[in-house]
């Protein structure tokens, strides 16, 4: 019974943060991107420097009316929301945030495998919202983000691949475990790839051709309105929490304070993961949008072959200190 409760528990730990971190980001990139382009930005709801823009954004989306399009696959286009989203709701499971056993939702012994395998489900909500949606435009949309996904997937996991063999287990705890400092440098190539292509399978700028909102309105989900729309952008703004948060398991040492002092344990998993959210925003407001063709060729000429140089380095070393 005191398993079940402690399980229950920590599920329910994982819920609260999957609910309150992507508000916390969106609520951070509104300031963030005000601040960096010299305006004031909403600071009217909630009063103090308008704290509460964001759940006044949400009871909108809310109040507006669901509308399905007459020709559209009623179910498949309700369900392709949550199909986006849940995907990132199980990843945060499988995520330490501390040294202790209770600090993860579930031990996963192949976490690597899990938390990847499960994010490319998040694809099938995109490819379900534009076929659903019986509009060319969406249906083209939902193709553009599919390929990028699949142009953007060898790449992370290869520079996945790269940290698994340098700890020796495909276990999230495991790696952490055994991150030693000098991975840093040894594993740098390795961390940029992972994050560059994590942001392109977001959709996230300057990679968010496929969605381009002034452009081609928001691409596979051009036909969504309220709630579900909202939902579509909530799953944005998870996927930004568990991408960064992945990158601190993977290549920043998680709990790992500077010079191996780890007493302040899932403060600095925090921490870390919210320096790079920091980094997203930052990108978005600094870099212009990519064409479909420069996507494409950073993937291919660029990322891949980096990750597959970072594999032979991490062999190399590996076979020197042993």
């Amino acid at each position: 019974m005191n398993d079940a409760l402690d399980v229950a528990l920590r599920l329910l730990v994982v819920f609260a943060v999957f609910l309150v971190l992507p508000l916390v980001i969106g609520q951070t990139e509104h300031k963030v991107m005000a601040h960096m382009q010299g305006r004031l930005g909403p600071m009217y709801a909630g009063g103090f420097h308008g704290w509460a823009q964001l759940v006044a954004d949400g009871v909108k989306f809310a109040q507006k009316e669901d509308v399905v399009p007459k020709d559209a696959d009623r179910r498949i286009f309700q369900l392709a929301p949550a199909v986006a989203l849940l995907p990132y709701l199980l990843v945060l499971v499988a995520i330490p945030i501390g040294p202790s056993e209770g600090a993860v939702g579930q031990l996963v012994d192949a976490g690597i495998f899990f938390v990847l395998a499960v994010m490319g489900v998040g694809v099938l909500g995109s490819l379900m919202a534009g076929w659903a949606s019986a509009n060319k435009f969406s249906l083209l949309g939902a193709l553009r983000t599919a390929a990028q996904l699949l142009a953007y997937e060898l790449p992370m996991l290869l520079a996945a691949a790269s940290v698994a063999m340098a700890a020796g287990t495909v276990s999230l705890p495991g790696i952490l475990n055994a991150f030693e400092w000098w991975w840093l440098p040894w594993q740098i190539i390795g961390a940029l790839v992972f994050f560059v292509a994590g942001l392109a399978e977001l959709q996230r700028p300057p990679f968010d051709m496929p969605v381009a909102d002034s452009e081609i309105i928001f691409g596979a989900y051009t036909e969504y309105t309220g709630l579900r729309f909202a939902l579509f952008l909530l799953a944005e703004y998870a996927g930004i929490v568990v991408l960064c948060g992945l990158t601190t398991v993977l290549f920043l040492g998680g709990w790992h304070g500077p010079f191996g002092a780890d007493g302040l344990g899932w403060v600095w998993t925090l921490l870390k993961t919210a320096v790079l959210a920091f980094v997203v925003i930052w990108l978005r407001v600094t870099y212009p949008r990519l064409r479909e063709d420069q996507l494409q060729k950073l993937a291919w000429t660029a990322l891949v072959p980096l990750a597959l140089a970072q594999i032979a380095l991490t062999g190399i070393v590996k076979v020197a200190i042993q």
